[in-house]
Protein backbone atom coordinates (compact mmCIF):
# COMPACT_ATOMS: atom_id res chain seq x y z
CA UNK A 1 0.00 0.00 0.00
CA UNK A 2 2.52 2.43 1.05
CA UNK A 3 4.63 1.72 -2.01
CA UNK A 4 1.48 2.10 -4.42
CA UNK A 5 1.22 5.28 -2.70
CA UNK A 6 4.62 6.43 -3.29
CA UNK A 7 4.14 5.89 -6.86
CA UNK A 8 1.36 7.81 -6.91
CA UNK A 9 3.11 10.41 -5.44
CA UNK A 10 5.88 10.57 -8.07
CA UNK A 11 3.45 10.33 -10.76
CA UNK A 12 1.24 13.57 -9.40
CA UNK A 13 5.08 15.21 -8.95
CA UNK A 14 5.63 14.42 -12.61
CA UNK A 15 2.41 15.92 -13.80
CA UNK A 16 2.86 18.78 -11.53
CA UNK A 17 6.13 19.72 -13.19
CA UNK A 18 4.76 19.00 -17.00
CA UNK A 19 1.90 21.14 -16.28
CA UNK A 20 4.40 24.20 -15.07
CA UNK A 21 6.05 23.04 -18.30
CA UNK A 22 3.24 23.37 -20.54
CA UNK A 23 2.02 26.70 -18.87
CA UNK A 24 5.69 28.00 -19.19
CA UNK A 25 5.60 26.72 -22.88
CA UNK A 26 2.09 28.72 -23.40
CA UNK A 27 3.20 31.75 -21.95
CA UNK A 28 6.39 31.76 -24.10
CA UNK A 29 4.25 31.18 -26.93
CA UNK A 30 1.81 33.92 -26.56
CA UNK A 31 4.70 36.35 -25.71
CA UNK A 32 5.75 34.86 -29.14
CA UNK A 33 3.32 35.76 -30.53
CA UNK A 34 2.38 39.07 -29.29
CA UNK A 35 6.19 40.05 -30.64
CA UNK A 36 5.37 38.98 -33.97
CA UNK A 37 2.17 40.82 -34.01
CA UNK A 38 3.69 44.08 -32.54
CA UNK A 39 7.10 43.51 -35.23
CA UNK A 40 4.51 43.20 -37.69
CA UNK A 41 2.86 46.00 -36.99
CA UNK A 42 6.03 48.24 -36.62
CA UNK A 43 7.31 46.62 -39.85
CA UNK A 44 4.14 47.61 -41.66
CA UNK A 45 4.64 51.00 -40.14
CA UNK A 46 8.04 51.25 -41.61
CA UNK A 47 7.05 50.13 -44.98
CA UNK A 48 4.35 52.97 -44.77
CA UNK A 49 6.45 55.47 -43.90
CA UNK A 50 9.00 54.44 -47.18
CA UNK A 51 6.36 53.88 -49.17
CA UNK A 52 5.29 57.69 -48.45
CA UNK A 53 8.95 58.60 -48.92
CA UNK A 54 9.37 56.98 -52.08
CA UNK A 55 6.29 58.14 -53.47
CA UNK A 56 7.33 61.96 -52.05
CA UNK A 57 10.36 61.79 -54.00
CA UNK A 58 8.50 60.37 -56.85
CA UNK A 59 6.35 63.24 -56.86
CA UNK A 60 9.21 65.95 -56.76
CA UNK A 61 11.27 63.92 -59.52
CA UNK A 62 7.70 64.69 -61.51
CA UNK A 63 7.18 68.28 -60.54
CA UNK A 64 10.73 68.86 -61.60
CA UNK A 65 10.27 66.75 -65.06
CA UNK A 66 7.36 69.00 -65.91
CA UNK A 67 9.02 72.08 -64.93
CA UNK A 68 11.64 71.33 -67.16
CA UNK A 69 9.27 70.22 -70.03
CA UNK A 70 7.34 73.32 -69.38
CA UNK A 71 10.26 75.40 -69.65
CA UNK A 72 11.91 73.94 -72.84
CA UNK A 73 8.55 74.18 -74.32
CA UNK A 74 8.03 77.71 -73.90
CA UNK A 75 11.59 78.29 -75.32
CA UNK A 76 11.29 76.46 -77.85
CA UNK A 77 7.89 77.38 -78.95
CA UNK A 78 9.28 81.40 -78.57
CA UNK A 79 12.01 80.46 -81.10
CA UNK A 80 9.75 78.56 -83.87
CA UNK A 81 7.22 81.42 -83.40
CA UNK A 82 10.39 84.09 -84.29
CA UNK A 83 11.19 81.64 -86.74
CA UNK A 84 7.70 81.49 -88.50
CA UNK A 85 7.49 85.29 -88.23
CA UNK A 86 10.90 85.71 -90.09
CA UNK A 87 9.95 82.90 -92.60
CA UNK A 88 6.85 84.75 -93.55
CA UNK A 89 8.18 87.66 -93.83
CA UNK A 90 10.88 86.41 -96.38
CA UNK A 91 7.97 84.59 -98.43
CA UNK A 92 6.12 87.63 -98.46
CA UNK A 93 9.31 89.47 -99.75
CA UNK A 94 10.01 86.27 -102.03
CA UNK A 95 6.38 86.48 -103.55
CA UNK A 96 6.62 90.25 -104.09
CA UNK A 97 10.29 89.46 -105.98
CA UNK A 98 8.61 86.78 -108.33
CA UNK A 99 6.12 89.19 -109.41
CA UNK A 100 8.09 91.98 -110.05
CA UNK A 101 10.32 89.25 -112.16
CA UNK A 102 7.36 87.54 -113.96
CA UNK A 103 6.47 91.50 -114.72
CA UNK A 104 10.09 92.24 -116.04
CA UNK A 105 9.75 88.77 -118.02
CA UNK A 106 7.03 90.62 -120.05
CA UNK A 107 8.84 93.43 -121.46
CA UNK A 108 9.34 93.15 -125.02
CA UNK A 109 12.28 96.11 -125.59
CA UNK A 110 15.31 96.74 -124.00
CA UNK A 111 15.34 100.44 -123.46
CA UNK A 112 11.75 99.83 -121.53
CA UNK A 113 13.50 97.06 -119.62
CA UNK A 114 15.59 99.93 -118.47
CA UNK A 115 13.62 102.84 -117.82
CA UNK A 116 12.67 103.48 -114.31
CA UNK A 117 8.85 104.58 -115.53
CA UNK A 118 7.58 101.98 -117.49
CA UNK A 119 4.79 101.42 -115.57
CA UNK A 120 5.43 99.00 -112.94
CA UNK A 121 7.31 99.64 -109.37
CA UNK A 122 9.84 97.73 -107.54
CA UNK A 123 9.20 95.57 -104.83
CA UNK A 124 9.21 97.42 -100.96
CA UNK A 125 12.14 95.68 -99.94
CA UNK A 126 13.92 97.28 -102.79
CA UNK A 127 13.00 100.76 -102.43
CA UNK A 128 13.74 99.93 -98.20
CA UNK A 129 17.30 101.05 -96.77
CA UNK A 130 19.06 99.02 -94.25
CA UNK A 131 17.44 100.31 -90.55
CA UNK A 132 20.65 102.17 -88.75
CA UNK A 133 21.76 100.81 -85.43
CA UNK A 134 19.87 101.95 -82.84
CA UNK A 135 21.41 103.39 -79.28
CA UNK A 136 21.23 102.12 -76.23
CA UNK A 137 20.50 104.65 -73.26
CA UNK A 138 22.28 103.33 -70.37
CA UNK A 139 20.93 105.92 -68.58
CA UNK A 140 17.11 104.47 -69.37
CA UNK A 141 18.39 100.97 -67.98
CA UNK A 142 17.14 99.69 -64.83
CA UNK A 143 18.66 96.72 -63.45
CA UNK A 144 16.84 96.45 -60.03
CA UNK A 145 14.73 93.18 -58.30
CA UNK A 146 16.69 90.37 -60.50
CA UNK A 147 15.46 92.19 -64.09
CA UNK A 148 16.89 94.06 -66.39
CA UNK A 149 14.93 96.99 -68.52
CA UNK A 150 16.80 98.10 -71.81
CA UNK A 151 15.43 101.19 -73.34
CA UNK A 152 16.89 102.51 -76.48
CA UNK A 153 16.22 104.99 -79.72
CA UNK A 154 16.90 105.11 -83.32
CA UNK A 155 19.63 107.53 -84.46
CA UNK A 156 16.77 109.67 -86.84
CA UNK A 157 13.08 108.44 -87.20
CA UNK A 158 12.79 105.44 -89.23
CA UNK A 159 8.59 104.76 -90.05
CA UNK A 160 9.69 101.59 -91.79
CA UNK A 161 10.98 99.77 -88.47
CA UNK A 162 8.46 96.64 -87.83
CA UNK A 163 10.33 95.33 -84.75
CA UNK A 164 13.95 94.68 -82.64
CA UNK A 165 15.83 92.13 -82.02
CA UNK A 166 17.89 91.95 -78.21
CA UNK A 167 20.69 90.11 -77.75
CA UNK A 168 21.97 89.85 -74.26
CA UNK A 169 24.60 87.47 -72.29
CA UNK A 170 26.25 87.06 -68.79
CA UNK A 171 30.10 87.95 -68.06
CA UNK A 172 32.31 88.43 -65.43
CA UNK A 173 34.35 90.95 -67.34
CA UNK A 174 33.68 94.78 -67.31
CA UNK A 175 33.63 97.20 -70.27
CA UNK A 176 32.69 95.83 -74.04
CA UNK A 177 31.94 92.20 -75.14
CA UNK A 178 34.81 89.80 -75.90
CA UNK A 179 35.18 88.15 -79.17
CA UNK A 180 35.53 85.08 -76.86
CA UNK A 181 33.33 84.75 -73.99
CA UNK A 182 32.10 82.22 -71.16
CA UNK A 183 28.70 82.26 -72.86
CA UNK A 184 26.91 82.91 -75.58
CA UNK A 185 24.29 85.37 -76.91
CA UNK A 186 20.53 85.28 -76.05
CA UNK A 187 17.91 86.62 -78.72
CA UNK A 188 14.35 88.09 -77.70
CA UNK A 189 13.25 88.39 -81.59
CA UNK A 190 10.04 90.88 -82.38
CA UNK A 191 10.05 93.73 -80.00
CA UNK A 192 7.80 95.93 -81.24
CA UNK A 193 8.61 98.52 -78.70
CA UNK A 194 11.73 100.88 -77.72
CA UNK A 195 12.30 99.35 -74.23
CA UNK A 196 12.19 95.37 -73.26
CA UNK A 197 12.46 93.84 -69.64
CA UNK A 198 13.99 90.84 -68.28
CA UNK A 199 12.72 89.17 -65.26
CA UNK A 200 13.00 86.44 -63.06
CA UNK A 201 16.87 86.30 -63.77
CA UNK A 202 20.09 84.93 -61.28
CA UNK A 203 22.67 87.20 -60.97
CA UNK A 204 25.28 84.78 -61.13
CA UNK A 205 27.63 87.02 -63.02
CA UNK A 206 28.98 90.46 -62.44
CA UNK A 207 27.67 91.86 -65.52
CA UNK A 208 25.09 91.54 -68.66
CA UNK A 209 26.19 92.37 -71.97
CA UNK A 210 23.13 94.12 -74.21
CA UNK A 211 22.96 95.36 -77.83
CA UNK A 212 20.01 95.85 -80.14
CA UNK A 213 19.24 96.00 -84.07
CA UNK A 214 16.25 97.15 -85.79
CA UNK A 215 14.60 94.97 -88.45
CA UNK A 216 12.04 96.21 -91.30
CA UNK A 217 10.22 94.18 -93.74
CA UNK A 218 13.11 93.44 -95.45
CA UNK A 219 15.81 93.38 -93.14
CA UNK A 220 17.85 93.46 -90.46
CA UNK A 221 20.03 96.32 -89.70
CA UNK A 222 23.51 96.02 -87.69
CA UNK A 223 23.81 95.92 -83.71
CA UNK A 224 23.88 98.95 -81.64
CA UNK A 225 27.28 99.59 -79.95
CA UNK A 226 27.41 97.18 -77.03
CA UNK A 227 26.25 98.15 -73.52
CA UNK A 228 27.73 96.46 -70.25
CA UNK A 229 25.40 96.51 -67.06
CA UNK A 230 26.29 95.43 -63.87
CA UNK A 231 24.37 92.71 -62.04
CA UNK A 232 26.20 91.84 -59.35
CA UNK A 233 24.68 89.98 -56.65
CA UNK A 234 25.88 87.47 -53.53
CA UNK A 235 26.24 83.76 -54.77
CA UNK A 236 27.32 81.16 -52.24
CA UNK A 237 26.99 77.45 -51.35
CA UNK A 238 27.23 75.14 -48.77
CA UNK A 239 30.45 74.26 -47.23
CA UNK A 240 30.53 70.75 -47.26
CA UNK A 241 34.11 70.45 -46.11
CA UNK A 242 33.43 71.67 -42.41
CA UNK A 243 29.43 70.88 -42.24
CA UNK A 244 28.61 68.72 -39.16
CA UNK A 245 28.02 65.08 -40.05
CA UNK A 246 24.80 64.40 -39.46
CA UNK A 247 24.02 66.86 -42.28
CA UNK A 248 23.85 65.44 -46.08
CA UNK A 249 25.30 69.37 -48.22
CA UNK A 250 25.18 69.45 -51.80
CA UNK A 251 25.68 72.80 -53.06
CA UNK A 252 22.63 75.08 -51.89
CA UNK A 253 20.35 72.35 -50.11
CA UNK A 254 21.12 70.85 -46.68
CA UNK A 255 19.64 67.93 -45.60
CA UNK A 256 19.33 65.62 -42.03
CA UNK A 257 21.03 62.77 -41.96
CA UNK A 258 20.51 60.99 -38.59
CA UNK A 259 22.81 58.04 -40.00
CA UNK A 260 25.63 60.25 -39.16
CA UNK A 261 28.90 60.39 -41.12
CA UNK A 262 28.44 56.61 -42.68
CA UNK A 263 26.60 57.66 -45.73
CA UNK A 264 29.57 60.24 -46.71
CA UNK A 265 32.69 57.62 -45.55
CA UNK A 266 30.68 54.51 -47.90
CA UNK A 267 30.60 57.18 -50.63
CA UNK A 268 34.54 57.76 -50.13
CA UNK A 269 35.34 54.08 -50.08
CA UNK A 270 32.48 53.02 -52.43
CA UNK A 271 33.13 54.74 -55.39
CA UNK A 272 33.94 51.82 -57.47
CA UNK A 273 30.60 50.58 -57.39
CA UNK A 274 28.59 53.50 -57.88
CA UNK A 275 25.14 52.08 -58.46
CA UNK A 276 25.09 50.37 -55.29
CA UNK A 277 25.95 53.38 -53.50
CA UNK A 278 23.08 55.45 -55.19
CA UNK A 279 20.63 52.88 -53.99
CA UNK A 280 22.21 53.21 -50.51
CA UNK A 281 21.62 57.18 -50.67
CA UNK A 282 18.28 56.18 -51.90
CA UNK A 283 17.40 53.91 -48.45
CA UNK A 284 18.68 56.57 -46.44
CA UNK A 285 17.12 59.57 -48.39
CA UNK A 286 13.58 57.08 -46.79
CA UNK A 287 14.61 56.20 -43.49
CA UNK A 288 14.83 59.66 -42.65
CA UNK A 289 11.34 60.49 -43.67
CA UNK A 290 12.79 63.56 -45.02
CA UNK A 291 13.43 63.48 -48.71
CA UNK A 292 16.17 66.38 -49.85
CA UNK A 293 14.67 69.00 -51.97
CA UNK A 294 17.23 67.68 -54.65
CA UNK A 295 17.70 63.85 -55.76
CA UNK A 296 21.23 63.77 -57.02
CA UNK A 297 24.31 62.47 -55.24
CA UNK A 298 25.03 64.37 -52.05
CA UNK A 299 28.85 65.07 -52.18
CA UNK A 300 29.58 64.85 -55.05
CA UNK A 301 30.74 68.33 -55.66
CA UNK A 302 34.49 68.85 -54.79
CA UNK A 303 34.68 70.60 -51.04
CA UNK A 304 34.82 73.58 -50.59
CA UNK A 305 37.87 75.15 -49.62
CA UNK A 306 37.97 77.76 -46.30
CA UNK A 307 40.90 77.24 -44.02
CA UNK A 308 41.42 74.17 -42.13
CA UNK A 309 38.56 74.30 -39.28
CA UNK A 310 36.88 71.27 -37.89
CA UNK A 311 33.77 70.05 -38.56
CA UNK A 312 30.63 71.14 -36.67
CA UNK A 313 30.21 68.24 -33.91
CA UNK A 314 27.74 67.71 -31.01
CA UNK A 315 24.33 68.86 -31.17
CA UNK A 316 25.50 72.20 -33.73
CA UNK A 317 23.84 70.61 -36.81
CA UNK A 318 25.09 73.44 -38.82
CA UNK A 319 26.57 74.26 -41.74
CA UNK A 320 28.02 77.67 -43.13
CA UNK A 321 28.25 79.24 -46.86
CA UNK A 322 31.48 79.24 -47.85
CA UNK A 323 31.55 82.96 -49.17
CA UNK A 324 32.41 85.15 -46.57
CA UNK A 325 30.31 88.96 -46.50
CA UNK A 326 32.69 91.74 -45.60
CA UNK A 327 31.25 94.99 -46.81
CA UNK A 328 28.16 95.76 -48.80
CA UNK A 329 24.40 94.88 -48.18
CA UNK A 330 23.62 91.37 -49.74
CA UNK A 331 20.06 89.13 -49.34
CA UNK A 332 19.50 85.43 -49.86
CA UNK A 333 16.30 83.41 -49.19
CA UNK A 334 15.48 80.00 -47.50
CA UNK A 335 12.55 77.39 -47.86
CA UNK A 336 12.46 74.67 -45.44
CA UNK A 337 10.70 71.12 -46.31
CA UNK A 338 7.85 71.02 -44.77
CA UNK A 339 8.08 68.39 -42.00
CA UNK A 340 11.04 70.10 -40.80
CA UNK A 341 11.35 69.89 -36.79
CA UNK A 342 13.85 72.25 -36.15
CA UNK A 343 16.12 75.05 -38.21
CA UNK A 344 17.80 78.21 -37.73
CA UNK A 345 18.97 81.04 -40.45
CA UNK A 346 21.32 83.78 -40.08
CA UNK A 347 24.84 84.66 -39.56
CA UNK A 348 28.04 83.63 -37.90
CA UNK A 349 31.40 84.95 -37.47
CA UNK A 350 34.01 82.33 -39.02
CA UNK A 351 35.75 81.58 -35.49
CA UNK A 352 32.03 80.24 -34.18
CA UNK A 353 33.01 76.90 -32.77
CA UNK A 354 32.93 73.65 -33.91
CA UNK A 355 30.64 72.96 -30.98
CA UNK A 356 28.86 76.53 -30.78
CA UNK A 357 24.98 76.53 -31.68
CA UNK A 358 23.90 79.25 -33.82
CA UNK A 359 22.32 82.18 -31.58
CA UNK A 360 23.49 81.16 -28.25
CA UNK A 361 27.00 82.75 -29.15
CA UNK A 362 28.19 86.53 -29.04
CA UNK A 363 29.45 85.29 -32.78
CA UNK A 364 26.33 84.56 -34.22
CA UNK A 365 22.25 85.85 -35.16
CA UNK A 366 20.05 83.94 -36.03
CA UNK A 367 15.87 83.49 -35.87
CA UNK A 368 15.01 79.78 -34.79
CA UNK A 369 11.95 77.62 -35.83
CA UNK A 370 11.17 74.75 -33.61
CA UNK A 371 8.28 72.36 -34.55
CA UNK A 372 8.78 69.82 -32.23
CA UNK A 373 6.90 69.30 -28.94
CA UNK A 374 5.46 72.76 -29.26
CA UNK A 375 6.04 75.17 -31.49
CA UNK A 376 8.00 78.17 -31.10
CA UNK A 377 9.22 81.17 -33.86
CA UNK A 378 12.50 83.21 -31.60
CA UNK A 379 15.34 85.90 -32.76
CA UNK A 380 18.45 84.56 -31.02
CA UNK A 381 21.92 85.58 -30.39
CA UNK A 382 24.54 85.47 -26.95
CA UNK A 383 22.13 82.66 -25.76
CA UNK A 384 19.21 85.16 -25.59
CA UNK A 385 15.98 84.61 -26.91
CA UNK A 386 13.33 86.68 -27.94
CA UNK A 387 9.97 85.09 -29.06
CA UNK A 388 8.17 86.63 -32.15
CA UNK A 389 4.48 87.04 -32.36
CA UNK A 390 4.19 85.94 -36.05
CA UNK A 391 3.74 83.42 -38.10
CA UNK A 392 6.65 81.37 -39.94
CA UNK A 393 6.54 82.17 -43.36
CA UNK A 394 6.80 80.08 -46.41
CA UNK A 395 10.08 81.02 -47.34
CA UNK A 396 12.57 82.99 -45.22
CA UNK A 397 14.50 86.60 -46.51
CA UNK A 398 17.59 87.81 -44.78
CA UNK A 399 19.21 90.90 -45.63
CA UNK A 400 22.55 91.83 -44.54
CA UNK A 401 24.21 95.22 -44.31
CA UNK A 402 27.59 94.54 -43.13
CA UNK A 403 28.86 98.38 -43.17
CA UNK A 404 25.80 99.74 -41.70
CA UNK A 405 25.45 96.62 -38.84
CA UNK A 406 21.53 95.36 -39.85
CA UNK A 407 20.51 91.85 -39.90
CA UNK A 408 16.90 91.64 -40.90
CA UNK A 409 14.22 88.76 -42.00
CA UNK A 410 11.44 89.18 -43.91
CA UNK A 411 8.41 87.19 -44.88
CA UNK A 412 10.17 86.47 -48.53
CA UNK A 413 6.43 86.75 -50.33
CA UNK A 414 5.01 89.20 -48.32
CA UNK A 415 8.28 91.43 -47.65
CA UNK A 416 7.11 91.69 -44.04
CA UNK A 417 9.57 92.18 -41.97
CA UNK A 418 9.95 89.56 -39.30
CA UNK A 419 12.77 90.74 -36.85
CA UNK A 420 16.02 93.33 -36.98
CA UNK A 421 19.55 92.95 -35.08
CA UNK A 422 21.14 96.28 -34.90
CA UNK A 423 24.64 95.59 -33.98
CA UNK A 424 28.62 96.19 -35.10
CA UNK A 425 30.23 93.36 -37.12
CA UNK A 426 33.81 92.98 -36.41
CA UNK A 427 34.74 90.35 -38.64
CA UNK A 428 33.55 89.09 -41.73
CA UNK A 429 30.61 87.12 -41.55
CA UNK A 430 29.31 83.58 -43.01
CA UNK A 431 25.70 82.45 -43.62
CA UNK A 432 24.94 80.42 -41.00
CA UNK A 433 22.35 77.40 -41.41
CA UNK A 434 21.23 74.67 -38.42
CA UNK A 435 19.04 71.94 -39.48
CA UNK A 436 17.25 68.70 -37.46
CA UNK A 437 15.12 66.45 -38.91
CA UNK A 438 14.39 68.15 -42.12
CA UNK A 439 15.90 70.39 -44.99
CA UNK A 440 16.46 73.37 -46.01
CA UNK A 441 17.05 74.56 -49.89
CA UNK A 442 18.77 78.20 -50.55
CA UNK A 443 18.02 80.82 -53.52
CA UNK A 444 21.17 83.23 -54.01
CA UNK A 445 22.45 85.41 -56.84
CA UNK A 446 19.63 87.71 -55.67
CA UNK A 447 19.79 91.79 -55.50
CA UNK A 448 18.38 93.16 -52.41
CA UNK A 449 14.49 93.92 -53.18
CA UNK A 450 13.49 97.65 -53.67
CA UNK A 451 10.85 96.57 -50.89
CA UNK A 452 13.49 95.95 -48.28
CA UNK A 453 15.30 98.27 -49.06
CA UNK A 454 12.12 100.94 -48.38
CA UNK A 455 11.38 98.78 -45.30
CA UNK A 456 14.98 99.57 -44.19
CA UNK A 457 14.66 103.18 -44.04
CA UNK A 458 11.78 103.43 -42.21
CA UNK A 459 11.82 100.81 -39.90
CA UNK A 460 15.87 100.84 -39.43
CA UNK A 461 16.11 101.25 -35.37
CA UNK A 462 12.94 100.59 -34.55
CA UNK A 463 13.21 96.88 -33.98
CA UNK A 464 15.17 94.70 -32.15
CA UNK A 465 18.02 97.18 -31.62
CA UNK A 466 21.32 95.74 -30.33
CA UNK A 467 19.97 97.68 -26.48
CA UNK A 468 16.89 95.76 -26.48
CA UNK A 469 19.31 92.40 -26.64
CA UNK A 470 19.84 93.16 -23.21
CA UNK A 471 16.24 92.60 -21.77
CA UNK A 472 15.93 89.45 -23.67
CA UNK A 473 15.07 86.51 -21.46
CA UNK A 474 16.60 83.16 -22.17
Amino acid sequence: MDSQKEALQRIISTLANKNDEIQNFIDTLNQTLKGVQENSSNILSELDEEFDSLYSILDEVKESMINSIKQEQARKSQELQSQLSQCNNALENSEELLEFATRSLDIKEPEEFSKSDNGFSFPPFFETKVPKAPEIDPVECLVADNSVTVAWRMPEEDNKIDHFILEYRKTNFDGLPRVKDERCWEIIDNIKGTEYTLSGLKFDSKYMNFRVRACNKAVAGECSDPVTLETKALNFSLDNSSSHLNLRVEDTCVEWDPTGGKGQESKIKGKENKGSAHVTSLKKHTRSGTPSPKRTSIGSRPPAVRGSRDRFTGESYTVLGDTAIESGQHYWEVKAQKDCKSYSVGVAYKTLGKFDQLGKTNTSWCIHVNNWLQNTFAAKHNNKVKALDVTVPERIGVFCDFDGGQLSFYDANSKQLLYSFKTKFTQPVLPGFMVWCGGLSLNTGMQVPSAVRTLQKSENGMTGSASSLNNITQ
